[in-house]
């Protein structure tokens, strides 16, 4: 079974930082072998991606967050990271991180972020 554990969430003041965890784990579960991304789901809205890391480093990026947010990984330490700078009240949201290779498809429980203005 694996396991996706978000951390680093919290409140903090616009113009602020945070930097969000997820570590994985699981028998079997090769972490450098999957792309790992990180969602966010605001009240009342659908799901979203925010960043998305390959297994090649690779990086791409919502619009909204280009230039604010940075995304990296550890494959030492199976985890990933989201750097957020610059922090807005609409980057408020529930933030979740999702591992995915071939047809595995795994999802964290999600965390909170509330950016006061």
């Amino acid at each position: 079974q694996v396991q996706l554990v978000e951390s680093g969430g919290g409140l903090v003041q616009a113009g602020g930082s945070l930097r969000l965890s997820c570590a994985a784990s699981g028998r079997r579960f090769s972490f450098s072998l999957n792309t790992m991304s990180w969602y966010r789901q605001a009240p009342g809205k659908q799901r979203e991606l925010v960043a998305r890391i390959t297994t090649s480093d690779s990086t791409n990026y919502a619009d909204s967050v280009k230039g604010r947010f940075t995304i990296s990984r550890d494959n030492a330490k199976n985890t990933v990271y989201l750097q957020m700078n610059s922090l807005k009240s609409e980057d408020t949201a529930v933030y979740y991180c999702r591992a995915e290779r071939y047809y595995n498809d795994y999802w964290g429980q999600g965390i909170q972020v509330t950016v006061s203005s």
